[in-house]
Parts: structure tokens; sequence; C-alpha cells
């Protein structure tokens, strides 16, 4: 639950920083002391959560295992992002002030953009919620991938403007730029929130290949961006539209599951099953969603006798390994393997009780059961 609150304190974090990355990259060479101490504090809070993750579980994509081993934690974060993290929470303003102002050294800010990965799987996460229309979630999450766009080309617009020395400010798109009888000649005298407007401006009529002829590009650098940037937007817009289309005709896989689970909720309701049963129904559906590449329906094109294969591979070793099957012969073996189908249990969750008539035979291939009843201890069988 602590954790569970920690990550909703650095998801603010991240989404600050990655709008302020593009903004005091392109506005700021030295920043100023109050945004300065929030910064520190900004880095201090990521160093925190790199030293978490070092010890929090994560679930093995592969088997769907719960991995809590700290090596194996460490290696994976190690081989993944640790680095990106590690550099991103350098102080960069304090360094670039150390080596003498070097520009080539505020390039390194950009590091910070991979935590923009921490608001990507919030979205993510958010589309499951069905608590939340899914509609409004994808539509905000389309909005806010437009925003940011052109929020870091405004930036980017402004720091190419800022590149020359003052005495060509006229060569620059905003030291040009006249609006009726307002000039900016001198633009950098001017106020951050009517620059960053400018700038803004500038970035979504270029995105919008609208093209009013009052704000272009002038040198060749800007040119060469603003030619990298539309070629961007027509990426950007197909991803835009597909996404639109997608809404309007449904059916894609999160959907399904949305669809899925509010049905069963409905009959939950409707019955007025307990709260821990409620918990193992979505939990189990939790589950075939995030590994349904595993289920039979995935084979079912491929001829049985490549199947029959596929189940040797996997499941023999557990069978033959088996005492109750010792000494029995190949082919009756062979019978079983090959009507072996593969399920997935939560923690906590009761596979047989006692008393129940059973029709079934479980392998145990990854996990562990604890063995209980009323009047013996509990014994953990694997």
């Amino acid at each position: 639950r602590l954790y569970l609150l920690w990550t909703k304190f650095i998801l603010v974090w991240a989404v600050y920083s990655s709008f302020f990355t593009p903004f005091e990259f392109g506005f700021f060479r030295g920043l100023p002391d109050k945004l300065f101490v929030l910064d520190i504090v900004g880095q201090i809070a990521f160093l925190i959560d790199i030293v978490l993750k070092f010890f929090v579980a994560y679930r093995d994509p592969d088997t769907y295992r719960i991995v809590r081993n700290p090596t194996s934690i460490a290696l994976r974060y190690c081989k993944s992002s640790f680095i990106f993290d590690l550099l991103g929470c350098f102080p960069w303003d304090i360094i670039y002030k150390a080596c003498g102002s070097k520009e080539e050294v505020r390039y390194l800010l950009w590091i910070r953009l991979t935590r923009a990965l921490k608001v990507i799987e919030f979205f993510r996460d958010l589309e499951k919620d069905i608590r939340v229309n899914y509609l409004f979630t994808r539509i905000v999450k389309l909005i806010v991938v437009e925003l940011y766009c052109t929020h870091t080309a405004a930036c980017i617009f402004y720091y190419l403007a800022t590149t020359l020395p003052e005495s060509m400010e006229g060569n620059t798109w905003i030291g040009s730029l006249k609006l009726g009888e307002y000039s900016y000649d001198h633009f950098r005298e001017l106020d951050l929130i009517k620059l960053y407007t400018t700038s803004l401006y500038f970035a979504i009529v270029t995105m919008a290949t609208v093209g009013y002829g009052d704000i272009h590009a002038v040198n060749v650098r800007e040119m060469i961006f603003v030619m990298i940037y539309v070629s961007f937007d027509m990426i950007l817009g197909a991803y835009l539209i597909g996404n639109m289309t997608a809404l309007i005709v449904k059916g894609s896989r999160t959907e399904r599951f949305r669809d899925k689970m509010k049905e069963v909720i409905r009959y939950m309701n409707r019955n007025k099953l307990g709260k821990e049963i409620r918990e193992q129904i979505k939990g189990h559906l939790r589950l075939q969603y995030e590994s349904s590449y595993t289920e039979a329906s995935v084979l079912q094109d491929i001829p049985i006798s490549i199947r029959a294969k596929i189940s040797q591979t996997l499941y023999k070793p557990y069978v033959e390994s088996t005492p109750l099957f010792k000494g029995c012969s190949a082919e009756f073996i062979q019978q079983i393997v090959i009507r072996l189908q593969e399920e997935f249990f939560l923690p906590g969750e009761v596979i047989l009780e006692q008393g129940s008539a059973v029709d079934q035979i479980y392998f145990v291939c990854h996990g562990a059961l604890v063995l209980a009843s009323a009047k013996t201890v509990k014994r953990r069988l694997f």
C-alpha cells in the first residue's frame, strides 16, 4: 500500500519532469533559484525511486510468476533503465555551469525524457480500469500526446532562435516576426509567457500545416528542423487518426477485456457474491488478459500432430517424474500428455477442497501448493 502511494507521488514528479525538461532546455541557461531548489528536490525523489526499484518484485513476462529474488530483480533493472534513470538524476544545471557553460552539456538534459515512460504506463493501466470511461481515457491520452509533441517543438524552436548572437536576432524566426504593428525586435527582453505562447503558436501552426504566412523559418537550421518536424507530424497524424478510428470501430483487446469485466461484475452483483470470490474472479480475468497468448486458442489452427509434439516438449518431463506413473508404458504417458491443458492460479486460491469429487489431475510446473486442514498444520508441497 505504501509503495502504491509512492508510485503516485513519483508519477507527479515524472509529469513535471517530462514537461519541464524541454522547457528548461529551450528557455533557460541556468535555472532561477526557486526552480533550482525544486529541481534538486525532484532529483532526490527519483534517486530514492531508483533504490526502491532494487527491492520491488516483478512479474516474469514469460512464466507470469512473481519474481522476488533480489539478485534477479537487480539484474533485470540494471539491464533495462537503470543507466538512464541514474543519468537523469545528475544535476545537469550545476554541471553546465561548472563546465564553463558549454552548450553540449545541456543536450544531456534530454535523458530525463525517459521518465515519460511512467506516464505512458499510467495511461496503459488507466485504460484497463473499468471505473473510468474507456473513450474518455483514450481521448485524453491522444490530446496529451499531441500537446506534448507541440510543447517540445515549441521549446526547440525558441532554442534555435537563441543560439544566434543578439546582433543576428533578425535572422531568426522570432526576431524577424512582426504581428500587426508589434515587432519582436530584442525578443530576449520579452516576458517568458509571451515568448512561450509565440513559440507554441509557431509549433501548432506548423503541425497543422495551416501556413498563415505570418510566421515561418528564416535560417537554414530552422528550415531543417521544420522539415523534420513536419515529417514527424505526418506519422503523428496517422497515429492519432488510427486511434480515433479504432475508438469508433471498437474491438481492441483492452475493450474486450473491459466489456467482459463489466459483464462479470453485473453477474456478481445480481447474485450477491462475496468479496473473496469476487476478487478471485476479477484476478483470473486480469490474468487471462495478461497471458492470453498462452491459451489453447492460439494453437487452434496448428495441426494436431504438431500440437502433440508441443505438449510432449512442455509437459512430458513433469508426467514422467511423477511417482504415480512410474513403470507406465510410453504409450500411456503419451495419451496423458496430449490431453494436458495449461492453467494459471492466483496466490492463495483454493484448487481442491477435502470431500470434493475429483475429476482432474494437476501437475505443478511452477510455484508451490500448501496442504491444509482444520486439524493439521499447514504443509508446503512442491
